[in-house]
């Protein structure tokens, strides 16, 4: 099982037993030396703060040690939020987001188009309904290559 694996399972439990969510687990060479980041997402309004982001990685701090994930190699344990701008990945994503501006890039263009932005209006059965200003688009989510917030400056 690959490090990002096994410590996502390892953490699932007790990052969902403290009220937040897994978002994402990565493993990385960043500025000479491995980094593991561990993506938290909470429900709270004004989502994931860095007391929270502390919490998580007390709690799950000696567990990965214990797990010794990457057989001795040293690594850099980070635990963050996903940002505003978090990719819509999973179904939950996507509900949570409908009635909101999203942007949506695709692998294929629909007439000569391959970015929309609009208001997600309904994800039913890998389906998402987006409302534009030039009407209505209906996008399968296998052919969408990055969904996020629309952040307006």
């Amino acid at each position: 099982m690959s490090v990002k694996d096994s410590v996502a399972a390892l953490v699932q439990p007790i990052i969902e037993g403290l009220g937040y969510e897994l978002v994402e687990v990565t493993y990385k060479k960043q500025h000479d030396a491995m980094h593991l980041t561990i993506f938290i997402d909470s429900d709270k309004a004004g989502g994931v703060s860095l007391d929270d982001t502390e919490i998580v990685a007390n709690a799950i701090d000696a567990p990965i040690d214990e797990l010794d994930p990457t057989q001795g190699e040293p690594y850099v344990l980070n635990v963050s939020s996903p940002g505003l701008d978090r990719p819509l990945k999973t179904e939950k994503d996507y509900l949570k987001k409908v009635g909101t501006e999203v942007e949506l890039s695709l692998y294929k263009s629909i007439d000569g188009e391959k970015k929309f932005v609009g208001t997600l209006s309904s994800y039913n059965e890998g389906k998402v309904v987006l409302l534009t200003e030039k009407g209505e688009i209906t996008v399968e989510t296998k052919d969408i290559a990055l969904a996020k917030p629309y952040i307006r400056f």
